[in-house]
C-alpha cells in the first residue's frame, strides 16, 4: 500500500469538514503510542467522524483511493494493532451515543464509541447489567472490545465479548453499511457476518454500532480473596465452588505473590489483602439472585476449603470498599509491573485442568532459560487465560533481557500450543503476534483467513498489517 495521496487526503478533509479531522501533530501524538510504549506510529491524519454515515462517507473515499486505515477506539490495546504506520487514523471516540435500551428484551444498542463503562452504567440505569469488565472499562471502547473479542473477568460466567453481541451495525471496506443491529436470540439463516467482524481487529470492517445482550442484577454478591499454596490447590478450589454455589461463581483471579509484592510496592491506597503472605491468591466472587444467598454460599464454601486443606487464609469484603480494595490489588497487576522495568508479556489461554501444570513447566523452563527472570502470573484462571509475565531480573541490564523477548516468548508459547493452548486469549493478535501466529495456526485456518479477507477487502485497505 503506497502513501496516501494528496488528492485522496483533501478529499476526506472535505468530506467530513472542520472537526471532523485532524493533520495537526499535537492532536495526533497521544493517539499514536499504545499504553506499553512498545510502538510509536506515525500518520498524515486522524478522521474523528461523529456518525456513522460519516464514517461511511470516510471509508468510500479511501476505498476509491486506495488509502489504507487503522481503526481505533481508546487505545488501550495491548499488541499495537490500533496503531498507525503511515496509515490514515479512523477514530470512532466520538460516534457514541448510547441509542437505546429495551429492558424486555434484555439488549441496549450502543455506539462504538461509548465507553466500557458508559454502556454498564445505562444497563444500570435500566435495573440490568452489562457484564464485561476489564481494568481499562473507563476507557476501553464498544467498538475496540468488540474488534478484539474482549475477555476481562466474568468470562466464567457469561462468555467473552463474541457471546454478548446480538446485532452490528458496521461499516465495509468498500463503504457500505451493513445493517445488522438485531435482538433476536435464534436467527438460522446462513453464515453469521456479526461474528466475523467480532475479533477481526478492524480488518474486515469499521464496528460503529453493538446491540449487546443484558441480565438481571444479582441481588447479592460476596467476594474474598484466599491464601493457597499452589496453582493447584486453586484448580480444586474452582472446582469446588463451581459444584457447590451451581454455577454462581462470576469471577475467579489467581495472582502470584510477586505481583501482589509489585502492586504494594508501587500503586498508592494498597494494603495486604490477608494477615499472611501465602505464594499465591485468588480472589472470588459469588452471585446470586436471592438476596444473602451469595453471602452464605461464600460461608459455605471457604469453610469447606479450609477443613479439607485447600487455603490457608481467608477475608471476605464486608462493605463496598473492601470489595474495591480486593479488585484493586487484581486490576493494577500489569500497572504495578512497569515500575520494575521491562519484560516478557504473555496473554495465553490453555484448558483450565492444565493451567497448574503449565504454570510448573514454563517456570521452570524460563528459569533454565534464563536465571534470574522473576515470573508474575495472574489472571482470569476460571476461563483459562492467564497473564503470564517475565520480568528482568533486579540490576540486569535491560536491553539485554528485552533482546531474548522473541526467544524466551517461543518457549512458553510452544508449552502453551503443546497443551491445547492460544497464545492470544484476550488482546488479539496486533502487530505484535500476526507473524508468530503462523507458527500454531494450520495452512488450513490460515489460507481460509486469507479468503475470507480477501473476499471482503480485496484492497486490504482495512488495517492491511494485522492479522493473514
Amino acid at each position: 500500500m503506497t502513501s496516501p495521496s494528496p488528492e485522496g487526503l483533501a478529499a476526506l478533509k472535505s468530506a467530513l469538514g472542520p472537526g471532523g479531522w485532524t493533520d495537526d501533530p499535537a492532536d495526533i501524538a497521544p493517539w499514536l503510542t499504545e499504553w506499553r510504549n512498545r510502538w510509536q506510529g506515525n500518520t498524515p491524519l486522524m478522521l474523528t467522524p461523529r456518525a456513522t454515515e460519516e464514517v461511511a462517507r470516510s471509508v468510500r473515499i479511501c476505498a476509491e483511493h486506495r488509502i489504507a486505515i487503522v481503526p481505533q477506539g481508546g487505545d488501550t490495546g495491548l499488541v499495537g494493532g490500533q496503531i498507525p504506520y503511515g496509515e490514515v487514523l479512523l477514530s470512532t471516540r466520538k460516534v457514541r451515543a448510547i441509542r437505546d435500551v429495551t429492558p424486555l428484551d434484555d439488549a441496549m444498542t450502543v455506539e462504538a464509541g461509548a465507553t466500557l463503562l458508559e454502556a454498564q452504567q445505562a444497563a444500570t440505569a435500566a435495573d440490568r447489567m452489562f457484564p464485561l469488565s476489564l481494568a481499562a472499562e473507563g476507557t476501553a471502547t464498544i467498538g475496540g472490545v468488540i474488534s478484539t473479542n474482549a475477555g476481562g473477568t466474568a468470562v466464567i460466567r457469561y462468555g467473552v465479548m463474541r457471546d454478548l453481541v446480538l446485532g452490528i451495525e458496521a461499516v465495509m471496506p468498500d463503504g457500505e453499511i451493513f445493517h445488522g443491529l438485531k435482538r433476536l436470540r435464534k436467527d438460522n439463516t446462513g453464515y453469521d457476518l456479526k461474528q466475523l467482524l467480532i475479533g477481526a481487529e478492524g480488518t474486515l470492517g469499521v464496528v460503529t454500532a453493538a446491540t449487546l445482550k443484558l441480565f438481571p442484577i444479582m441481588r447479592s454478591r460476596a467476594t474474598a480473596v484466599v491464601g493457597l499454596d499452589s496453582p493447584h490447590a486453586a484448580i480444586d478450589l474452582l472446582a469446588r465452588a463451581k459444584s457447590e454455589t451451581g454455577g454462581g461463581v462470576e469471577a475467579f483471579e489467581l495472582m502470584k505473590r510477586i505481583g501482589v509484592e509489585f502492586a504494594l510496592k508501587h500503586i498508592p491506597d494498597t494494603r495486604e489483602p490477608l494477615d499472611s503472605t501465602p505464594p499465591w491468591y485468588v480472589l472470588i466472587e459469588l452471585v446470586s439472585g436471592e438476596p444473602g444467598g451469595a453471602e452464605a454460599g461464600m460461608e459455605r464454601l471457604l469453610t469447606a476449603a479450609f477443613e479439607t486443606g485447600l487455603i490457608t487464609d481467608a477475608a471476605i469484603a464486608q462493605n463496598d470498599a473492601q470489595r474495591a480494595a480486593f479488585w484493586k490489588m487484581r486490576e493494577e497487576q500489569s500497572a504495578a509491573q512497569k515500575p520494575e522495568g521491562g519484560g516478557w508479556k504473555h496473554d495465553v489461554s490453555v484448558p483450565v485442568s492444565r493451567i497448574a501444570d503449565f504454570l510448573d513447566e514454563a517456570t521452570a523452563a524460563v528459569e533454565r532459560f534464563h536465571p534470574g527472570a522473576r515470573v508474575s502470573a495472574f489472571g482470569h484462571v476460571g476461563d483459562g487465560n492467564m497473564h503470564y509475565d517475565v520480568l528482568c531480573p533486579p540490576g540486569s541490564d535491560l536491553a539485554t533481557f528485552l533482546a531474548r523477548w522473541e526467544e524466551g516468548s517461543r518457549i512458553v508459547h510452544d508449552i502453551v500450543a503443546r497443551y491445547d493452548g492460544s497464545i492470544s486469549a484476550e488482546h488479539g493478535l496486533g502487530r505484535l503476534k500476526t507473524d508468530e501466529a503462523r507458527r500454531y495456526k494450520s495452512p488450513l485456518e490460515i489460507r481460509t483467513m486469507q479468503a475470507v479477507r480477501a473476499a471482503i477487502d480485496p484492497q486490504r485497505i482495512m488495517n492491511p498489517a494485522v492479522l493473514f
